[in-house]
């Protein structure tokens, strides 16, 4: 398989590791501004930056190469890039996160979020801590994990705060040197706590689970998620 990589910084890097290993070969490799010939490849991997990420997209699916992008911050334009691929028949994965322990993750918390929302005096509260490169806050993998707990139970929205609100769930975000990410839940009252963590070793997880949606999306057609790729719907 011929892979573009949109974005050669560390993640970029890690990937393309993964992806020789596993038998694929790197066409192209992309910095921020420069110009590609995007159909040499079979399929590509966005990890740019916000401000390129859907114009990178737009480029793929404009030329019928399937691409997955693990960039966060550009979501105002997630519609954008739906319906572009709807148009043009291509193919599209959108992941806050790769790694296959943190969309196992993200169901948990779900799960969790569904047997809490009948019980009373449990507080719910978030904490994020990432390397100090990292460009956002919270993470795209915090909002994930938010949007699962909101979908199943009375918040309404999510913030960057220290305390939880009657209405918002209050996401701390730090920001560590060579940290590559620790996600924890906690759902805290008068008697006890209970807390669901995923801890990141490396970015060897991120950059498998990558490579791994790119190998499934190859020859389909539509806009897709990691449940998918892991058959967990």
């Amino acid at each position: 398989m011929k892979i573009a990589l949109l974005g050669y910084g560390r993640m970029g890097k890690e990937i393309e590791k993964i992806a020789i290993s596993r038998g694929h070969e790197i066409v192209i490799r992309k910095d921020v501004d420069d110009d590609i010939e995007i159909s040499l490849a079979d399929v590509a991997i966005d990890f740019s930056v916000p401000t390129s990420a859907f114009k990178n997209i737009s480029n793929c699916l404009n030329n019928n190469v399937p691409v997955i992008s693990g960039t966060t911050g550009w979501l105002d334009n997630y519609k954008e890039a739906v319906a572009l691929c709807t148009e043009k028949k291509g193919a599209f994965i959108y992941a806050s996160n790769f790694s296959l322990g943190v969309n196992i993750f993200f169901e948990l918390n779900k799960q969790l979020a569904k047997m809490m929302q009948t019980i009373e005096g449990y507080t719910i509260s978030m904490e994020e801590i990432h390397h100090t490169l990292k460009l956002d806050a919270p993470s795209g993998t915090a909002i994930t994990l938010a949007e699962g707990i909101i979908e199943n139970s009375s918040k309404n929205n999510w913030e960057l705060a220290e305390k939880t609100s009657e209405e918002n769930i209050a996401i701390v975000a730090k920001r560590i040197p060579d940290v590559p990410g620790t996600h924890t839940v906690w759902y805290a009252s008068e008697v006890d706590t209970i807390e669901i963590k995923h801890t990141a070793h490396s970015r060897k997880g991120f950059a498998l689970g990558a490579v791994i949606a790119a190998e499934w999306i190859v020859n389909k057609t539509g806009v897709f998620s990691m449940k998918d790729v892991l058959n967990i719907r």
